[in-house]
């Protein structure tokens, strides 16, 4: 069955480690069929949820950004890949930014297939999974969240670097696998 994709990379650096992972889950999955899309948060324009609970009472938030038209695509995508580099062991701003703001209408994000790639010049796997428990702690807020895969794209710290580690096909393989 083909599913639609929806890849949120949240690394800082077009080219970066985590985007050129999220590149490689998008061919691996292209590859098998589906379709997909990537959208790289740093060129949308993304404020801070600021708790005004305007999409509570009014049914959208207010603000004039990117993220109404970032949230249709988050619902009507069958599988969400959520992309970040790790920053003192957890997921980036961008991404943070980007989950907060889900809270419009977040019980309007069900039944989704999630995986996530975390990217980091550590390697040690126990400490990402600190990083892994900030997108677990969104999915624990979605009905029918399940999770599907992770891609530890440790060991890499110059851009480019991943390209020469086991995660680097391992997020063709997850892709394609879907």
């Amino acid at each position: 069955m083909r599913k639609n994709i929806l890849i949120l990379s949240g690394s800082p650096r077009k080219g970066g480690n985590s985007d050129l992972l999220c590149e490689q889950f998008l061919a691996g999955a292209i590859a098998a069929g589906h379709n997909g899309e990537k959208i790289f948060l740093q060129d949308k324009e993304l404020h801070y949820c600021i708790a005004c609970d305007a999409c509570r009472s009014q049914g959208l938030c207010w603000q004039k950004d990117d993220m109404a038209a970032i949230l249709e695509k988050i619902i009507a995508a069958d599988v969400l890949v959520l992309a970040s580099p790790v920053y003192f062991y957890t997921i980036d701003a961008q991404m943070k930014t980007l989950i907060d703001r889900c809270v419009a209408r977040y019980t309007e994000i069900v039944n989704k297939e999630l995986y996530y790639i975390i990217t980091a010049a550590d390697t040690s796997l126990a400490r990402m999974e600190r990083t892994v428990e900030c997108f677990r702690g969104f999915a624990d807020c979605l009905d029918g969240a399940v999770e599907k895969g992770v891609v530890y794209g440790v060991g890499a710290w110059k851009s480019g670097d991943i390209r020469q580690t086991a995660a680097f096909q391992a997020a063709w393989d997850m892709g394609k696998n879907i």
